[in-house]
């Protein structure tokens, strides 16, 4: 198989899709995947500063054609490549996310696999990455808000043709009703991360605090696509994520 294109997107801000992206990142580097992270969350890129990292040149640099691809390719301590985001509006108003496609075509002649960190809502930044993606991952939250705006993302990618491996719950804890859930999704829940999941500082948890619960849960995930990133199988083999992962 070639590189594997997996989009993170989610209907509103603060769920988790960077942690999400990064802490796969992480795990994917360690098990020996070149594995790199594009920021296109065009408006309010984070994954840099997540990761405590400078960069001469961004995203939007090769958006607005003053750049290329390899130009931004920026190291990280903790093993994956990213292409950093400008935290600038002005660069923003600059861009053209078309040339997103670019750019992924470009990495996956490199790359086992590469994430798209992608921005909130429904506008052109996130269906561009949509279309893009071999596989969708969806993250939410448990609240009622971000379970509805999710499901619209998610019919948006069924609009586009991406198949969505299914939706991750962060900020779970053992009363959330997965399974609940998982019957009113038009598309399958993978489970869900512990809410400990977001105190690691510049380092993704699964470095950080590598015996945590969440850590536990991002790494059985990697588990479970392993098999869709690299072995072709289909995104409906991926299996609920067990209760256990959720912290009590």
């Amino acid at each position: 198989m070639g590189s594997y294109v997996c989009t993170i997107a989610g209907g509103n801000g603060g769920v988790g899709k960077t942690t999400t992206a990064i802490n796969l990142a992480a795990v994917l580097e360690s098990r020996g995947y070149d594995t790199v992270v594009i920021d296109a969350d065009l408006a309010m890129p984070n994954v840099a500063e997540m990761l405590g990292v400078e960069s001469d040149a961004y995203l939007h640099d090769v958006l607005a054609d003053n750049a290329t691809v390899s130009e931004t390719l920026t190291d990280t301590p903790a093993g994956m490549s990213i292409i950093p985001g400008e935290p600038s509006l002005d660069a923003y108003a600059q861009t053209d996310p078309d040339k997103l496609r670019r750019v992924a075509s470009t990495l996956s002649n490199t790359y086992d696999v590469v994430l798209i960190d992608t921005a909130a809502g429904l506008g052109k930044e996130t269906t561009v990455p949509l279309e893009l993606a071999d596989g969708v991952i969806l993250v939410t939250t448990p609240d009622h808000v971000s379970l509805t705006d999710t499901g619209k993302t998610g019919t948006i990618a069924e609009l586009v043709d991406s198949e969505i491996l299914g939706a991750l719950l962060l900020r779970a804890t053992a009363e959330t009703p997965i399974a609940e859930i998982d019957e009113e999704f038009a598309f399958p829940i993978l489970g869900g991360i512990p809410s400990d999941f977001d105190a690691a500082g510049d380092e993704p948890l699964v470095n950080a605090s590598p015996e945590s619960p969440a850590a536990a849960a991002f790494r059985e995930l990697v588990d479970r696509l392993e098999p869709v990133f690299f072995e072709g199988a289909s995104g409906e083999d991926v299996e609920l994520v067990p209760q256990e992962w959720v912290d009590n």
